[in-house]
């Protein structure tokens, strides 16, 4: 039998053939393209004199194959998934890391790279190849290439097992949140709840076979109005419980001791490497450098916003009581009060703006949005096979009507996909003998479905979110530079933020809203009273907000700059790092942590604070566009020319210095977060 991940794709521009692949395929075409990768290093090994070209360059493309199909698997294992390619998850993840370690643990490759390495003052090297040898020199040495042989066999046993406990972390996270369903039976509980939000719930009752009653998940478009919008405190109480207990129950899907687990492994690889922790590790490779500079930062941002959040929840208690006479306000009350005060105070809730945004406006708007800055234009593209029928496939051009890149859209929740919304890639740019491989990108949101009555509707916070992952997928599409490993989004990870963070201010703008906010039903541009009314809401709770993504942070910082033997409990050691952070009382039971994807499954371990440093860089970056227009074409090209395009080809602080003609600085987050004075 023939494998479609074995031949060149003959699919519209070499996309993945998704309508020929099925789970059986992955495991042959993986241990197939390790074998191909190897013979590409065996390659490199045999040529004579080591060179820029014949060594850094050609490392750079070997595995072309098994990074592709390696991609599409783990791509839809997170989008996705069923319990099959789970399994396989686990099977082939071993393998990848095994093959990951042969190459950097090869001493022969190794001396080859070094040799290299310690010629580079006199290679004439253009910026872009020099960050290239720098990087892979450093990936070699970082990953143990330095180790005597004892060593490098604990290292590759610490990876092995690191790669399968943040598998089951996260395996059990999208278990938990799929098994949960609460179903309520009588209407009158759901008083306060939108009519829509009714009607979707009502719909997932029917999908689940509970006809006549209604039904609330997990998933955040179920979840979240329920939080903010129920009136019954019990409903809410029993929905932030689910939530919050999520793999905290001490049964098969608990994640505390994966937490452990991770959290040891991480640390002794790092010794091993010769660093005093895992976040000493991971911030060498980042702006910030070193967990006394993310400390630093934190805790200034820390001292600047809790006072402010203080007073927001002093306001929103009083608030409570005099409304409901709620002598204690709890967890589960927060949202609530909070979307009631915002209503009383600007006049302004998520349900008056919701038929403005139709998704399929917003996404019409995203686009019109790029095309006023960038010049590209998006065309839907049947030909283009998809995963799942709810994902759309578009053909990206540029300003000369040039091919630019494909780009993948999945909107709903679903059971095989995790919560939350990300980026991905499945195929990086790259330059080849002169031509430009154009890049794949998706991004993968979990926004409220369409119901039988109403089109998708988000809210004012999902159409933020779509234009923050938006933002990550110009950084794929608009990339141009000549190594894939350097390309698109391959920078330092407090950096990786700003064009996903930037790209959000837009939402804000009359002249960018105007393009795409028309009422569903009457075709009715929004109001400019309600434009002003969300630039004044802008900014409503944010030293709350503040505090909650600095506490994240924080928890992040303080399991990983730590050695975690001294952890005996998780639920201890989180209340001992939030009880400072904390302005509610702790509900008993509770842990964030146990569904803390971010930092235990995917790539922010030591890095959580790079959303709020990306945010002193949007809003500093921002204030540029504000200065001379928010589509100003010169701004637009300099962005692109430095940032998007610009890749991880060199340095960000030196990228972005080009694009801002100075260093970031801090007084325009503060300002726009109203954490200081205009």
């Amino acid at each position: 039998m023939n494998n479609p991940l074995l031949v060149d794709f003959t699919t519209p521009f070499e996309t993945a053939p998704f309508d020929q692949i099925t789970p059986t395929h992955f495991l042959p075409a993986i241990q197939a393209a390790i074998v191909e990768a190897k013979d590409d290093i065996a390659k490199i090994k045999a040529e004579n004199q080591p060179t820029f070209q014949n060594t850094i360059e050609a490392l750079d493309v070997a595995g072309k194959r098994l990074g592709v199909v390696a991609g599409i698997f783990f791509n839809l294992n997170s989008a996705e998934t069923t319990d099959e390619i789970q399994a396989l998850a686990r099977e082939i993840s071993p393998l990848l890391t095994e093959h990951g370690n042969d190459i950097l643990l090869d001493q022969i490759l190794f001396q080859r790279v070094a040799q290299v390495f310690e010629q580079k003052d006199q290679l004439n090297l253009s910026a872009e190849q020099a960050t290239l040898l720098e990087k892979t020199y450093k990936s070699f040495v970082r990953n143990g290439a330095k180790l005597s042989a004892d060593k490098t066999d604990q290292l590759r046993k610490i990876d092995q097992e690191l790669a399968q406990v943040s598998l089951q972390f996260g395996e059990n996270v999208l278990a938990e949140t799929n098994k949960y369903v609460h179903y309520v039976t009588d209407e009158a509980d759901l008083e306060g709840l939108p009519e829509g939000i009714k009607e979707a719930a009502a719909q997932i009752a029917e999908e689940k076979g509970e006809p006549g009653k209604w039904a609330f998940t997990l998933d955040y478009p179920s979840y979240i109005p329920a939080m903010t919008y129920a009136k019954n405190r019990a409903l809410r109480e029993t929905l932030f419980l689910a939530s919050g207990t999520k793999c905290a129950k001490g049964d098969e899907l608990d994640n505390q001791d994966n937490i452990k687990k991770i959290l040891k492994l991480r640390h002794d690889r790092a010794v091993l490497l010769g660093y005093k922790s895992h976040a000493d590790f991971v911030l060498e490779e980042r702006m910030a450098k070193s967990p006394d500079q993310v400390m630093t930062f934190l805790d200034e941002l820390l001292a600047k916003a809790k006072p402010k959040a203080l007073a927001e929840m002093k306001e929103l208690t009083a608030f409570a009581k005099d409304l409901d006479g709620i002598e204690v306000l709890k967890k589960w009350d927060f949202a609530y009060y909070s979307e009631l005060l915002k209503k009383e105070k600007y006049a302004l809730d998520d349900e008056l703006l919701r038929p403005y945004f139709q998704l399929e406006k917003v996404i019409d708007g995203v686009f019109q949005t790029a095309e006023k800055l960038f010049g590209i234009t998006f065309t839907p593209s049947a030909a283009i096979p998809v995963y799942h029928k709810d994902v759309t496939a578009y053909e990206v051009k540029d300003r000369d009507g040039k091919y630019l890149s494909v780009f993948y859209a999945d909107f709903f929740p679903r059971p095989g996909k995790r919560n939350g919304a990300w980026m991905t890639s499945y195929k990086g740019q790259s330059m080849s003998a002169a031509v430009d491989n154009r890049p794949h990108v998706s991004i993968v949101c979990n926004f409220t479905k369409p119901s039988k009555s109403k089109p998708s509707l988000l809210t004012f916070n999902e159409v933020t979110t779509l234009f923050h992952e938006f933002g990550h997928a110009l950084h794929g599409m608009m990339a141009k530079g000549t190594y894939e490993s350097l390309s698109g989004t391959s920078v330092f990870w407090d950096f990786v933020e700003l064009p996903s963070q930037i790209f959000e201010n837009w939402c804000y703008e009359k002249e960018c809203l105007d393009l795409f906010a028309k009422h569903y039903e009457t075709g009715e541009k929004i109001p400019e009273d309600l434009i002003e009314k969300i630039k004044k809401a802008s900014n409503f709770q944010q030293g709350y907000q503040t505090l909650r993504q600095l506490s994240f942070g924080l928890l992040d910082m303080a399991y990983h700059s730590q050695n975690p033997k001294e952890i005996q409990s998780i639920f201890d050691f989180e209340l001992e790092v939030m009880k400072p952070i904390e302005l509610m009382p702790r509900v008993p039971g509770t842990l964030m942590s146990t569904s803390f994807s971010h930092i235990f499954q995917g790539g922010y371990s030591s890095g959580y604070y790079s959303y709020k440093w990306a945010e002193v860089l949007d809003a500093d970056a921002f204030e540029l566009f504000q200065e001379k227009g928010i589509f100003d074409q010169d701004t637009a090209a300099s962005f692109v020319k430095n940032i998007l395009s610009a890749g991880g080809s060199e340095h960000p602080a030196i990228l972005y210095k080009r694009f801002r003609g100075r260093e970031p600085k801090q007084d325009a987050l503060l300002k726009r977060a109203g954490l200081i004075s205009e």
